[in-house]
């Protein structure tokens, strides 16, 4: 049986992804509290948005209390990856180096991400990874 791979989120999806990834378990409410700071949101919003993503299975829930823990079924880097993948195939036609390329022209690098592209590139080369 192939491996399912987990649905892309989209942007609003991802809002919220970022909120659970940095707070970690949360409330519809706790959501909602921080998404606010951004741009106003209904709490019915995003609670509906957090119901299609737990049955598309962007996020598990824990309703053993009456408020409702929400949680992301997979880390930040694992979906990271996932888009990723999916943008490298559709974009560039599976070419690492056209996206690396494009990344890097695309918004001005400090050099402190520079060296760490660098030491991760001596790495790869390296085979230490």
């Amino acid at each position: 049986m192939p491996k399912r791979t987990a649905p892309k989120p989209t942007n609003g999806e991802l809002s919220i992804l970022r909120v659970l990834w940095r707070r970690g378990p949360s409330t519809v409410r706790e959501v909602r509290d921080e998404l606010n700071e951004q741009q106003e949101t209904g709490y019915t919003t995003v609670l509906k948005m957090m119901q299609i993503m737990t049955e598309k299975g962007l996020l598990e829930r824990d309703d053993k209390d009456r408020t409702h823990v929400y949680r992301p079924r997979l880390a930040e880097g694992e979906t990271q990856r996932q888009l990723l993948g999916h943008l490298l195939e559709r974009a560039f036609n599976g070419s690492a180096k056209k996206l690396v390329m494009q990344a890097l022209s695309t918004k001005k690098t400090s050099t402190k991400e520079l060296a760490e592209i660098r030491q991760l590139l001596d790495e790869l080369e390296g085979g230490k990874q």
